[in-house]
Order: structure tokens, then C-alpha cells, then sequence
């Protein structure tokens, strides 16, 4: 058995996808794109332009796309976030500043929290990416 991370982008997200995957494999260190199939001309979901499935890895770590224009009744929710361990302090402030800025935005600020520690580690923060993904960034 294997889980992976599949994410949708509809609504104002929708067109944004192949955008993301770019951004997001030029944050994290071994990082690539795995694959990229758009629709077909007037196939239902989508148009040649949107990605109908896609695949690309951060850190190793698989997570797979896709987009699509149908009029759903839900987005991306912070209640799901990608949480992300770093190894060192220029790590962890590095890829929090590059996820919150440029129409991103914090949650939680990233700070030491070695006194009323989260129980993650010495240095901890929440952000929103300008796709609306949810990150948690730990520094351990």
C-alpha cells in the first residue's frame, strides 16, 4: 500500500496548477516533475491549457495534480496542511519566507517555541501559499 498527497486546483485556482508545480519543485531540495498530462481539445474537465493529472516530487516525497473547470462546491481547505521537517534554521526560514510571501499569507507566525514548545520542535510556523495550500514548517 502507498498514500500520496492529491491536490485539485478548481475555482480561481483553476489554470494555476502547472504554475504551482514549478514553484513548489524550485523551494525543496530534491525535487522534480514526474509527469504532465493536459486534456485533449473538448475533452469534458478541462481544456489543452489544464492539467488533467500530474506528478511531481518534493524532497522525494511524491504528491500528484490535477485541475479542472467544473463548478465545484469546495476549494482548498487550511484544515489539511503539508507539514515539512528541516533540518536547519536557514532551511526552515527559507522555504517559510518563499511559501508566505507574494500573495501567501502566515497563520502562525515562524518563531522559536522552545518554552511553550508546539511539542514539533525548536522553531515552528503556519502559512498559506498563494494557491491556498497550508504548510507547517518545523524546524527539529
Amino acid at each position: 500500500m502507498k498514500t500520496t498527497t492529491f491536490i485539485t486546483f478548481v475555482g480561481d485556482n483553476c489554470g494555476k496548477a502547472e504554475e504551482a508545480i514549478h514553484f513548489y519543485t524550485s523551494i525543496f531540495p530534491n525535487s522534480k516533475i514526474e509527469s504532465i498530462v493536459k486534456y485533449t481539445k473538448g475533452e469534458v474537465g478541462g481544456n489543452p491549457e489544464l492539467i488533467k493529472y500530474g506528478s511531481f516530487k518534493l524532497n522525494n516525497v511524491e504528491f500528484r495534480i490535477s485541475e479542472n473547470d467544473y463548478n465545484h462546491a469546495w476549494s482548498i481547505t487550511p484544515g489539511i496542511s503539508i507539514f515539512v521537517d528541516c533540518e536547519s534554521e536557514n532551511e526552515v526560514e527559507t522555504i517559510f519566507e518563499k511559501l508566505s510571501t507574494n500573495g501567501g499569507k502566515i497563520m502562525i507566525p515562524l518563531d522559536n517555541y522552545e518554552s511553550d514548545n508546539y511539542g514539533f520542535g525548536k522553531k515552528f510556523g503556519w502559512c498559506e501559499d498563494k494557491y491556498g495550500i497550508s504548510w507547517q514548517l518545523n524546524l527539529l
